[in-house]
């Protein structure tokens, strides 16, 4: 099967597959030939993102700021919710201190952070 080996072929599939998804739909029959050409784009598109484009595991400080931010949350209230000091959960934030086992549990259960990112595995 071809694959795509230049940035210049990656952004071509890119825009390719821009224009079908216009084309196709939820009811766009699996033998349609828009369909087919974007499946076919779209598995090859992810195969050179997965090798060029690595997503990296998130650090735990950022996504306890993104949750913070969903739930329209500050440190304070952080704080009381994880039963914790505001000077431990401003350790957390900067990454100077790791939770313990009880609190990294509330983390992952009080702001629905899974657990391997809470844990780091």
């Amino acid at each position: 099967m071809a694959k795509i080996k230049t940035e210049r072929q990656y952004n071509a599939a890119c825009e390719r597959i821009e224009e079908l998804l216009k084309l196709v739909g939820n009811d766009t029959p699996t033998d349609d030939k828009n369909f087919i050409e974007l499946d076919l784009l779209s598995d090859l598109v992810a195969d050179y993102e997965e090798v060029n484009y690595p997503v990296e595991e998130p650090v735990l400080a950022n996504v306890i700021k993104l949750r913070m931010f969903e739930m329209g949350i500050n440190q304070t209230k952080l704080s009381e919710l994880l039963e914790v000091s505001p000077s431990r959960v401003s350790e957390y934030l900067t990454g100077k201190s790791e939770p313990t086992l009880s609190v990294a549990r509330n983390l992952s259960r009080k702001l629905g952070i899974s657990a391997s990112v809470v844990l780091g595995v």
